[in-house]
């Protein structure tokens, strides 16, 4: 595998380098994200083939019920990457660590059955080509699984992530952006919302809301 040369142009031509940020994640979001009760029900309802887009370090990867035979984890930090691959060796299903872009998947067209995105529709560069390339890779009829931070619906809330976006936040936070909507870009890309949560911290929905769902590719 290491010798392959078509792997090692994949790997060069789909990483995107955060190793500061990587390490970070690994060592403080990762802990946090083993005790989220909400990924925890993002996980239940899953089958077959599953695309995992941008698995980070693998925190997902006990997560997986029996019902799936195969999960394709795709993520462009080779750092978070080579965790990953270590945490798949332990899993309870089989999984498959890919390098890829959100925006030109390493998977033939409709290909998997169900997707998940767990925090990653902030961070990818364009959200609505990520969101074609999953519509392209998913079978008519599958579900995309989404665990994602938002915009907030008050004025505070806004002002707050578009002045964080506009300075600190994806420099620090590895391309993350807070201020987008994006229940209503996987509304755009053609899937149907066939429900949802929305989750806050406090009324004000500060510093940023999160929605839990699940939508459908029409047949």
């Amino acid at each position: 595998m290491a010798g392959d040369p078509e792997r090692r142009a994949l790997s060069t031509e789909s990483d995107i380098h955060h190793p500061l940020f990587a390490r970070w994640y690994a060592r403080v979001i990762a802990r946090a994200a083993e005790r989220d009760q909400n990924r925890a029900r993002l996980f239940r309802d899953l089958h077959g083939t599953v695309l995992e887009l941008g698995c980070g370090p693998g925190v997902n990867f006990s997560r997986y019920p029996q019902s799936v035979s195969e999960v394709v984890a795709v993520e462009p930090e080779p750092t978070l990457r080579e965790r990953a691959e270590r945490a798949a060796t332990s899993a309870p299903v089989p999984i498959q660590v890919r390098a890829g872009l959100a925006d030109h998947l390493p998977l033939d067209d409709a290909s998997v059955d169900e997707a998940v995105s767990s925090l990653v529709l902030c961070s990818v560069p364009d959200q609505d080509s990520a969101l074609a390339e999953l519509r392209r890779v998913l079978r008519p009829g599958g579900r995309l699984h989404f665990y994602e931070h938002v915009v907030a619906h008050n004025r505070v809330g806004r002002a707050f992530q578009a002045a964080a976006d506009a300075t600190f936040w994806p420099r620090t936070f590895g391309d993350c952006h807070l201020a987008r909507d994006t229940l209503g870009a996987i509304e755009r890309a053609g899937f149907r919302i066939e429900h949802y949560t929305r989750l806050r911290l406090v009324d004000a929905e500060f510093p940023h809301p999160h929605i839990l769902g699940r939508a459908v590719l029409p047949v």
